[in-house]
Order: structure tokens, then sequence, then C-alpha cells
């Protein structure tokens, strides 16, 4: 009853009854597998093995090649989208598409296709070899590599997204003023899709720092040098199963922090 003596009425929730079942248990099914590690964690020994030599070079590893990749990924993939979602030429349907495949393609089929085309005796890499002595695979680039190929597609989907939602009128307005094309992107259309720059910032490197398949493929696994996080993980999971659960909840806490500091501090501007 409002104050005026008037009864309110009951305001109906907008999602039907029937939908509740099946949500809790789609809920249930992503988060029970991580109540488990938590309840299966060895918490004793989480200090050891936590600053093990591998584990903190691992980590470190995981956290820098993350970080490069994520860079390589707005280096390259903001044009792209930029390209995508702006121009008009025959084939763009099937650009995007090809763009898209590896969000689908199984890592390791990612980490062979990297082999063949800059392997000492790819497409390219036997080029780089010969002429110039660079060999990439199972060296640190190739993690960086193996990761921005993997995990650009969710930035390039994102920035495109963001593109053809902004608002061309305020570009056109501004144009019509006497601003340059720089001054137009640097003042009217990246304010505008900033939002979703940071988005797929934050997933590409979220993906980067879980890849598993093509890094293993294309880079191995040395420690010090190739060996990140998730390669530890499998290691200790055939040797150590008790160290692997550690190591997993090290690298869970550490995406779940990425997600939630820096998603609240660029998407909805609150203070982590």
């Amino acid at each position: 009853m409002s104050s005026t003596g008037t009864v309110q009425p009951r305001r109906r929730s907008a999602v039907a009854p029937a939908l509740w079942p099946p949500a809790i248990l789609g809920f249930a099914f992503l988060v029970l597998p991580l109540v488990a590690l938590l309840l299966r964690t060895p918490w004793g020994s989480l200090p050891r093995l936590v600053t093990a030599p591998g584990v903190v070079d691992a980590l470190r590893l995981s956290l820098v090649s993350g970080t490069l990749a994520t860079l390589l990924c707005l280096l390259l993939g903001v044009p792209l989208a930029w390209v995508l979602a702006r121009a008009e030429f025959p084939g763009l349907r099937m650009v995007r598409a090809l763009v898209t495949v590896p969000l689908v393609l199984p890592p390791v089929v990612g980490g062979v296709a990297l082999l063949m085309l800059l392997g000492r005796r790819g497409v390219l890499g036997e080029t780089l070899h010969t002429w110039f002595g660079i060999s990439l695979p199972f060296t640190t680039a190739a993690v960086v590599i193996a990761e921005a190929f993997v995990a650009m597609p969710f930035l390039v989907v994102s920035v495109e997204g963001a593109l053809r939602g902004a608002d061309r009128r305020y570009e056109e307005a501004a144009a019509t003023l006497g601003a340059s094309r720089w001054l137009v992107f640097r003042r009217v259309t990246l304010p505008l899709v900033l939002p979703g720059v940071a988005a797929g910032a934050v997933l590409c490197f979220a993906r980067a720092l879980g890849e598993f398949g093509a890094t293993i493929t294309f880079a191995g696994s040395f420690p010090g040098v190739t060996r990140t996080m998730p390669l530890e993980v499998y290691l200790a999971l055939e040797t150590e199963p008790s160290a692997a659960v550690v190591l997993s909840l090290l690298l869970l806490a550490v995406s779940v922090a990425v997600l939630v500091l820096l998603r609240g501090r660029w998407l909805t501007g609150a203070t982590p």
C-alpha cells in the first residue's frame, strides 16, 4: 500500500515459472565442478605447491604471454573488425566466416596449422629459417602466436558488434563540422566503441590464459620457455593429482580476478 492509501498492483515476474528448473540446472552444471575443486583442494599443501619454482615460472609465463597475445590481437584485430564492419567488398561474408573459424576449430588442429605455416619446413617458416635464421616453433614467441590465434576472434566479434551498433550520425555530424577522419575516429568513434574493445580485450586475455591445445602442439612444453599454467596442470595431473588440483585452483582464481576486476572497471565504470 502506498502513502496515499491506494493499493499498488503486484509486479509480475518477467520470467516464466517453467524456465526456473532448467535455469537452476544449467547454473549447477557450470558451478558444481568449481565447487568440487574447492572441496578437494589440499589446503595444507597449498603454500608449498603454489610457491614451487616450476609453478611460479609457469604462472609468470602465462601472464606475460597472455598480455602480449592480447596486445597483438588489439594491434591486428581492431583494424580487421573495422574493415568487416564498415567495408563492402566481394566475399565479405566468407572473410567474416574464416575469421571466426578458430572459435570452433579444435585448438590442437590450430597448432598443427601453425606448424604447417611457421614450422621450419612450413609455408612461411622455411623462408624465415633459411633466409633470416628465425625459428618460431617451441619458443616463447610461439606461445604468444598460438594464444593470439585462438583468442583474436573473440576480440574481432566484440569490436565488430560494437561498430555495427554505434550510431554513425555522430560521426557524420562531426565530419560535417569539418573534423578530419583521424579526429572523428579519436574523439567520436573510439569512445563509442571503447566498451566493445575493452570487452573483447578481456575475453581475449582470458582465452589466451587458458590456452592448451595449440600451445603444446606449436610451442611444446619446455620449463620456463613454453610451459604455461595449463600445461603445468596437465603434467601435474599425471604425477601428483593433488598438485594439479592446487594449480587448477590458482589458474581459476587468476581467471576470475581478471574477468571481475577488468570487466567491472572497463565495461561498467565501477570501481573494483
